[in-house]
């Protein structure tokens, strides 16, 4: 098991499984109830889209990158005898790369949706940014063929170092050393560098492509052994779907193996469109992006003019209250002049009211004196019944202001006096 014939199938041979060689005929599929153990294989190009690089792509990959580094050779900062002599440039490219830095793409967000649903057996991948994990993929779903960031021990004892800790070393561009003091060997987050053997959890987990009844490849190239064995493990018969910029491995060379080129991020969105789960998945991947409330707030309607009053009332009954603790008195008299009433009579009340409680018919009581007839649907404020224009009015409050009013805390409320 494990290896496939590298003849790409004919396209006249009829697919055994599916209906034909399609996505729509995999949504299906998976629709029908037809694939409940889902295996997912994924490589470096489901992270490209959240800004990570690959590491051999020509120019843009992460070993054409590192030249800043003074490596003798790019693979030398994954070299754990390089490592053993010159950590630094290991923890310089972490410092870059740690969790926390990038947003998963729509590629890990809908492993997390087949997680959801039910219909994740397992996750293989080559991986070690922990994109996966930041998308909401539980642990126990998780095999890191490569290891990654996800843990951290020391390379001499095997103590394993806080995850905290970690975050803080890095953080400062340190290098983080053993917690046990007759050690104070290096700490190397649990990722497989050259020379190292792979996890003994994806050894144990390697046949278990053999029960699923779907397997689907996103964004790898299968060059590097023996993660690139995977696909050949699955059970002949079971559709192999492969979301890739280019056709890999022997993915294609069975009757019910189906190439979708391209994209990983567009290929995923035409599955979960096939599969009536777009809207779903959009929003599962919105959840992951950490600029979301700011966004939300910039994309509010604009307030209508109630809402902007009674906006106004709750901010300014809020600040009076925490400033000066406001006596019902002031709150009346805050209450009036909203509303554009000078005759209003306070309502009395056999003990102190709090700020909030007598702010909150002022909205309903100003309304009832707007003006029908005006076009701009404005207040309409009565004179003061002593003759005195409404100016003059005001004029007479900013002078009477001697400080315990409510002038010198809202100026923007209380006009200053023009003598």
């Amino acid at each position: 098991m494990g290896q496939d014939a590298s003849t790409p199938v004919d396209e006249n041979t009829p697919p055994e499984t599916l209906e034909s060689r399609t996505v729509e005929s995999v949504a299906r599929f998976i629709r029908d109830g037809r694939a409940k153990k889902i295996v997912v294989m994924t490589g470096a190009g489901i992270s490209t889209s959240a800004g990570i690089p690959d590491f051999r792509s020509p120019d843009t990959g992460l070993y054409s990158n590192l030249a800043r580094l003074n490596l003798p050779y790019p693979e030398a900062v994954f070299d754990i005898s390089f490592f053993r002599n010159n950590p630094l440039p290991f923890y310089t490219l972490a410092h870059e790369l740690y969790p926390g830095t990038y947003r998963p793409s729509i590629a890990h967000s809908f492993i997390r949706l087949l997680s959801d649903k039910g219909l994740l057996l397992k996750l293989f991948t080559q991986n070690i940014d922990c994109l996966e994990r930041e998308a909401g993929v539980p642990d126990e779903k998780i095999v890191e063929a490569h290891g990654s960031f996800a843990r951290q021990r020391c390379i001499d004892c095997g103590t394993p170092y806080p995850d905290d800790q970690m975050k803080e070393t890095i953080a400062k561009k340190d290098v983080p050393h053993c917690t046990t003091p007759q050690c104070n060997g290096l700490v190397k987050p649990d990722i497989v560098f050259f020379g190292e053997p792979l996890p003994t959890e994806f050894f144990k987990n390697r046949e278990l492509p053999g029960l699923a009844d779907l397997c689907i490849v996103m964004g790898t190239s299968l060059t590097v052994q023996p993660f690139a064995s995977l696909p050949g493990f699955c059970s002949e018969g079971v559709p192999r779907l492969l979301i890739n910029l280019e056709q890999v491995g022997s993915l294609g060379t069975r009757p019910d193996d189906v190439l979708l080129l391209g994209d990983c991020d567009a290929g995923v969105r035409k599955l979960a469109s096939a599969l009536g789960w777009l809207d779903e998945l959009e929003t599962l991947w919105e959840a992951t992006n950490p600029h979301k409330e700011t966004q939300e707030k910039q994309h509010e309607p604009p307030k209508t003019k109630d809402e902007a009053l009674e906006a106004e009332i709750a901010t300014l009954t809020s600040e009076v209250d925490k400033s000066l603790k406001i006596s019902s008195d002031h709150t009346d008299w805050l209450r009036k002049h909203l509303a554009g009433r000078h005759d209003l009579k306070p309502e009395k009340s056999s003990a102190r009211a709090g700020a909030a409680e007598s702010t909150k018919p002022v909205l309903e009581e100003a309304t009832q004196f707007e003006d029908k007839e005006s076009a701009a649907g404005r207040f309409q404020v009565q004179q003061p019944s002593n003759g005195t224009t409404t100016e003059q009015a005001q004029g007479e409050l900013d002078e009477s202001d001697d400080g315990s009013g409510l002038g010198h805390v809202f100026p923007h409320i209380a006009k200053k006096s023009s003598s």
